[in-house]
């Protein structure tokens, strides 16, 4: 699968969703609204409207800001990285080994890295129970038209439909820098206000086995760079 192509077209969606929501689609339907965008012939465009189904109607104006500070994967992992360095100083857990985040790792294991983040980006769209069997569908439709890779429809259809579980998402951190980078997505995907999606987000950083001070930076970086 070539995951890190895809997520890139979604982290670099974040403007049009937001133009989108400015032109009015806030409120409207998945099927119009945002889900609209889909009958568009840019890529960025068709991105958006992916990341719009993600994100949910509901909350979209909200987390679109965060959605609109990145410019592709690598942002990403600059974010995380910036974090364990912010973390590592204030801790004291200083460290030789300079952390391995998707910006700064062999092309080899970029997919590793991507596919990780792009399963949290999943689950925590699901965090608010908004996915129902129709959303389903027309998200996979959208993913369809972005990357029409089989083997990639068919790992999506599966993580879509799949109980929503912490723990089970937990496991495709493999490093401890691909747990800070699925947390980051997963930051940027909820609503922390929402009960539902805190409480998911909490549980995820317990099964991600994220130190306290390390998950709080983390989530200082998504909001610094959403201001």
């Amino acid at each position: 699968m070539n995951t890190r192509g895809l997520l890139d077209q979604l982290f670099k969606s974040g403007q049009d969703l937001l133009q989108n929501k400015a032109g009015g689609a806030q409120g409207k339907s998945a099927s119009g609204g945002l889900g609209s965008l889909l009958s568009g012939a840019g890529g960025s465009a068709l991105a958006a409207g992916a990341m719009g189904l993600l994100l949910g109607n509901k909350k979209a104006r909200k987390v679109g800001g965060k959605v609109a500070v990145y410019g592709g994967l690598a942002a990403l992992g600059v974010l995380a990285y910036k974090a364990y360095g912010n973390w590592q100083a204030q801790s004291g857990a200083g460290s030789a080994r300079e952390p391995q985040t998707v910006d700064r790792v062999p092309a080899v294991q970029v997919e590793q890295h991507s596919q990780a983040i792009l399963k949290a980006m999943v689950a925590a769209a699901k965090a608010d129970g908004h996915v129902d069997e129709r959303e389903r569908a027309l998200i996979e439709g959208a993913f369809t038209k972005l990357d029409n890779d089989q083997e990639l429809q068919h790992w999506l259809h599966a993580e879509l439909n799949m109980p929503l579980d912490p723990s089970v998402v937990a496991r495709a951190a493999s490093t401890p820098e691909i747990a800070a980078e699925m947390y980051i997505a997963s930051v940027m995907m909820v609503d922390e206000e929402n009960f539902m999606e805190k409480s998911y987000l909490d549980e995820l950083a317990r099964q991600l086995k994220l130190e306290p001070g390390l998950k709080a930076e983390l989530e200082r970086q998504v909001r610094q760079a959403s201001l």
